[in-house]
C-alpha cells in the first residue's frame, strides 16, 4: 500500500523527499518495477533541483536546426528552460506573463529556451507565431516521450527552470508574475 501511495504522491514531491519515503518501505519491495521507477524518478528530481547544474538538451527548432541549451546558457545571464505545448491550456495562460517578461528583460541578458511537447509541427509553429513568442523554440515532437522532458522528469506542464550564467538552476516552477518578479530582483527594473 505504501508503494501505491508513493506512486500517487510522487508528483508533488522533491527528489530527496521521494528517496526518503522509498527508504521507509520494506526492502523486499526494491525488486519491484514500480519501486525502481520511483527510485529513478527520485534521482532525476535530485539532479534537477535548485542549486544543481542544468542538464543539457539538444533538440531541433522549427526549421530543423539543432540548438543546445548549453549554447543559450553560455550567451545569457539567465535562461528560463520552459516546457510547454500548444494544446496545454495552463501553458497558454502563462503567455500573458511570459511574453512581457521576455520583452522587458531580453536585452538585459534574459532568454527563454522553450521545449514543446507537441506531437505535430503545425500547431506548435502556429502557437509561436500567433502569440509572438520570439524566443528559442525546440521540439522532437514526441509528446510525453520528449527526450528533453525525460531528462528533467517533467510529467506535467507548464514546467520551468531558471538557470544562471554559471549553469546553476536557481529557481523552478515560476508561474504568473513570478518570472518577472524574479528577473526584476536579478536584473533590475
Amino acid at each position: 500500500f505504501g508503494l501505491y501511495m508513493l506512486q500517487q504522491l510522487q508528483y508533488s514531491m522533491e527528489g530527496e523527499e521521494l528517496e526518503a519515503e522509498l527508504a521507509r518501505l520494506n526492502p523486499s519491495l526494491a525488486s519491484l518495477e514500480a519501486y525502481k521507477k520511483l527510485a529513478d524518478r527520485a534521482e532525476i528530481l535530485k539532479k534537477t533541483a535548485v542549486g544543481q547544474k542544468f542538464i543539457d538538451i539538444k533538440l531541433a527548432d522549427k526549421d530543423g536546426k539543432e540548438i543546445a541549451l548549453s549554447d543559450i546558457v553560455a550567451k545569457n545571464k539567465y535562461v528560463l528552460l520552459d516546457f510547454w505545448a500548444s494544446w496545454c491550456g495552463p501553458c497558454m495562460r502563462e503567455l500573458p506573463y511570459l511574453v512581457p517578461a521576455y520583452n522587458k528583460f531580453n536585452k538585459k541578458g534574459f532568454e527563454i529556451y522553450g521545449v514543446s511537447l507537441d506531437q505535430t509541427k503545425d500547431p506548435w509553429v502556429k502557437a509561436i507565431e500567433d502569440n509572438k513568442m520570439d524566443w528559442v523554440h525546440v521540439s522532437d515532437l514526441k509528446y510525453w516521450q520528449s527526450a528533453g522532458a525525460a531528462l528533467y522528469g517533467v510529467n506535467s506542464i507548464p514546467a520551468n527552470y531558471l538557470i544562471d550564467s554559471e549553469g546553476t538552476i536557481i529557481a523552478k516552477s515560476l508561474r504568473g508574475e513570478a518570472v518577472a518578479q524574479k528577473l526584476e530582483v536579478l536584473l533590475g527594473k
